[in-house]
């Protein structure tokens, strides 16, 4: 990459981190193109020739995603506050706009969201995301750490992975029964398999909240665990953590036939450290952990 094409990315970066910290501000192009150093009569097709869709989409589609979140994940929140926080005047006006994108009312979606065209409806935006968001890990972002045994609380998931915002749903809603918040209590996702397998239903991931205390389950799949103690390589990803795919294939494939290292017989697993939408997308905060001998 040339030091100029890096310099025009970077500025548009600039952009995109700018978006995902001010949803609740009034993003025109005159604020976004100076943003970028760019001129305002250009900047708008600009945009859409880097990231394959309008500024003003991916501005409704970044916000539309962060209320969906709260729907689905905080039902302590109001409904209306969500829509006035995604930018529409009226829960009514949320309500239609949010219908006709995801087939669902924001009520009935925050009770049994259909997860499948929410997936498809944000694929756009996650494209857009990942045409600059791409990070380029080296062996010095490696830390190889003593690890302490941690008892966990633990919610399966098996299967299809478009079904697993259901289970996440779930298990949030566990954890704030039993009085395990994330600040409090660390959050870890242990991989039993591939994230794309071959067949949907092999798909397996255990949610885990990290705890001592005795497990009640509530009426849910919950049981006691482990996430055994030793050494690990540890990788720290920041920003589109929804997606740590390439940072265990880096893992994996570069760092670790460099490094002489054996890996222990424990999966892959990460700690979530700080949450969409808590914090802005682009600051979501999450450590893999690759268990060594």
């Amino acid at each position: 990459m040339t030091a100029a094409l890096r310099n025009y990315h970077q500025r548009m970066q600039r952009v995109l981190d700018y978006i995902d910290q001010h949803l609740d501000d009034d993003l025109d192009l005159d604020v976004l193109s100076s943003v970028a150093a760019f001129s305002k009569f250009h900047f708008h097709r600009q945009f859409t020739a880097t990231f394959g869709l309008s500024v003003h989409r991916y501005i409704r589609l970044a916000r539309m995603k962060r209320a969906s979140y709260r729907l689905a994940y905080r039902d302590e929140e109001r409904v209306t506050d969500i829509a006035m926080d995604a930018g529409y005047d009226a829960p009514d006006a949320f309500a239609r706009a949010f219908r006709q994108r995801f087939g669902q009312s924001p009520s009935s979606f925050r009770k049994s969201p259909d997860w499948e065209p929410w997936l498809a409806a944000f694929g756009p935006l996650d494209n857009a995301r990942s045409k600059l968001m791409q990070k380029i890990f080296t062996t010095d972002d490696v830390k190889i750490r003593n690890v302490p045994t941690t008892p966990v609380a633990i919610m399966k998931h098996r299967g299809d992975p478009a079904t697993l915002g259901a289970t996440i749903q779930r298990f949030i809603a566990w954890r704030k029964a039993a009085g395990l918040h994330p600040r409090t209590s660390p959050t870890f996702n242990v991989w039993r398999s591939e994230r794309r397998p071959q067949s949907p239903a092999d798909y397996s991931v255990d949610l885990c909240v990290g705890t001592d205390q005795a497990i009640e389950a509530n009426g849910e799949e919950i049981k006691a665990g482990e996430i055994p103690g030793g050494r690990c390589a540890v990788l720290r990803v920041v920003g589109n953590t929804d997606n740590l795919e390439p940072a265990a294939l880096y893992l994996y494939g570069d760092w670790l036939p460099a490094s002489g290292e054996e890996v222990r017989d424990f999966p892959i697993y990460c700690q979530r450290l700080s949450f969409f939408p808590e914090v802005a997308e682009h600051e979501a905060v999450a450590e893999l952990f690759l268990p060594l001998k």
